[in-house]
């Protein structure tokens, strides 16, 4: 049985401003968006494009800037409105606190998917073409956040077998070992999706079908990982026995299985006709 180190929340204070480990990750999770966004652009069909439908550098920063704004605005939107309504309902003011913590990933993918309904409709871009740029490009962020979540020693697993041998126990989560459900969410909806979409999105697809990859493999992994994740205190298990990430999940996985059948039955692109 492991014991989960004790790490400081702070990574660097500089008098009074405090670097926290946890918006490094966010750094990170940016940094690493631009880094295979670029990449991204020698896939097809972007890197046939020419003319006004042409992909460059700019628009991958563009498409980082409005996705940052779409994570933290829809983030912090969604928690409050799925996991505290009645509190914040009472407490409307708390809901720009966001230095109290709080975020939720469903409700910052809707604010993405808004945010590139902007970016599609202001650059007069396909919004599937779009989206299919993105999405192979997001799991290595949440991998960073789950890293974040990690070194804060919070989200932690349900009550795991003593004899797990990488069962844990949690400051703050009493006395009985866990499953490190952040590791796990780290391999699977991170490296693991990663892994996999960059793979499936290096050859030309459907339009749509590398965002509906994307949505039925996270939301595949995430309802997975939520076995073994301790339910939100406030909220526990809800109707059959299911957490609330596993509600949101299932749209993710039924929306993402059809978006790719109709896909499918839409004609192919270009590079394959050719």
């Amino acid at each position: 049985m492991l014991i989960h180190p004790q790490i400081d929340p702070v990574a660097l204070q500089l008098g009074p401003l405090a670097i926290h480990w946890y918006g490094l990750t966010y750094l990170a999770a940016f940094g690493l968006f631009l880094l295979l966004g670029l990449r991204r652009l020698r896939h097809e069909p972007y890197a046939s494009l020419a003319g006004p439908a042409a992909w460059g550098r700019k628009d991958v920063e563009d498409i980082l800037f409005l996705g940052v704004m779409g994570v933290v605005l829809g983030g912090r939107i969604g928690y409050c409105l799925f996991y505290k309504p009645a509190y914040y309902l009472a407490h409307p003011l708390e809901v720009f606190a966001v230095w109290q913590g709080g975020m939720s990933f469903h409700g910052g993918m809707l604010g993405v998917v808004a945010a590139m309904v902007w970016f599609a409709h202001s650059r007069r871009k396909p919004f599937w073409q779009v989206m299919d740029f993105v999405a192979p490009c997001v799991p290595t962020g949440l991998a960073a956040g789950r890293v974040g979540n990690f070194i804060n020693g919070e989200l932690w697993g349900r009550v795991a077998d003593p004899a797990l041998p990488w069962a844990m126990l949690f400051r703050g989560a009493g006395d009985l070992p866990r499953h490190p459900s952040q590791v796990y969410q780290f391999l699977m909806e991170g490296l693991l999706l990663f892994v996999l979409l960059w793979l499936y999105a290096r050859r030309p697809r459907r339009s749509g079908q590398v965002a509906a990859a994307f949505l039925f493999g996270y939301g595949v992994f995430r309802f997975i990982a939520e076995f073994f994740r301790e339910p939100d205190a406030h909220l526990g298990l809800l109707a059959l026995g299911m957490s609330m990430g596993q509600w949101l999940c299932l749209p993710m996985i039924l929306g993402g299985a059809g978006l790719w059948w109709w896909a499918g039955r839409q004609a192919p692109p270009a590079a394959a006709r050719a």
